[in-house]
């Protein structure tokens, strides 16, 4: 069962700067994820991925358009939409043992600290960290550091999940572990997830859609949707031909070799 609204981006504008100065990231762009729906961002350097990403969180105001969660139009953070970012170790607070970690958000909310403490601990269960809820953050791993990151989005109850980058400061190992608990959390929670990430393979394997951005400024360039079931494994996934062939695509239109014009998805 999936929970939550859709995401809306609409005519979606960004400049930076003013005047002669200014630098428009992002122009026309416009997509929606629905939900329930895992959709994996993709695009070159200062493409405006992680910009695009804020904006979807309510973090950041476009210069114009909007984005909408529903009918709500996002000017602000919401309660329904969580963000998990790349850098772990700059997002735990190394004080706090990682129980604490995990609960912390739910104070902002009002909640009770019994009740905190006790959504902390069925969070690090589902991510397979329950047994190191009283230790600190830097007596772990990077892989299971990441793990509490993505706990503490759990913990907030959101049925919107966004992240940015989450695996890119790990080991390969973990980050396989990573992207199969992202899938099996999104299968079990009913939540919806937007990933950005640089590693092309990676959104291939984590998308039920992948969105490719390009252009000066950003666009949607295509958007791929990837047929290769719910039930995914590292091995029989990866070695599909059809893997293979998505993965060239996406690569070929990110470095220009396929000529499409800009278009809403």
């Amino acid at each position: 069962m999936t929970r939550g609204s859709s995401l809306h981006v609409e005519d979606l504008g960004m400049c930076f700067g003013q005047g002669p100065q200014q630098h428009r990231v992002l122009d026309g762009l416009s997509l929606r994820v629905d939900p329930g729906e895992s959709v994996c961002l993709v695009g070159p350097s200062g493409a405006g991925k992680t910009t695009l990403l804020r904006c979807l969180a309510g973090l950041t105001r476009p210069t114009s358009g909007r984005v909408r969660y529903g009918d709500q139009q996002l000017t602000e953070p919401h309660a329904d939409i969580a963000v998990v970012s790349q850098d772990y170790r700059g997002s735990l607070l190394p004080w706090l043992r990682v129980w604490d970690n995990v609960a912390f958000p739910l104070q902002g909310r009002g909640v009770k600290k019994a009740v905190r403490r006790q959504r902390a601990l069925e969070c690090l269960e589902a991510v397979g960290l329950l047994d190191v809820g009283d230790k600190y953050p830097w007596q772990l791993s990077g892989g299971m550091q990441q793990r509490v990151a993505i706990a503490r989005g759990l913990a907030y109850d959101a049925p919107v999940l966004l992240m940015d980058e989450p695996f890119g400061s790990v080991d390969a190992q973990s980050r396989f572990e990573l992207e199969d608990l992202t899938l099996e959390l999104r299968r079990r929670l009913g939540i919806t997830v937007v990933v950005v990430t640089h590693d092309i393979d990676e959104a291939v394997y984590l998308g039920d859609r992948v969105v490719v951005l390009g252009g000066k400024p950003t666009a949607v360039l295509d958007t791929l949707t990837i047929p290769l079931g719910t039930d995914r494994d590292q091995l029989t996934t990866r070695s599909d031909p059809r893997f293979a062939e998505l993965r060239t695509r996406v690569l070929a239109l990110i470095r220009g070799e396929i000529e499409l014009a800009p278009r809403a998805v």
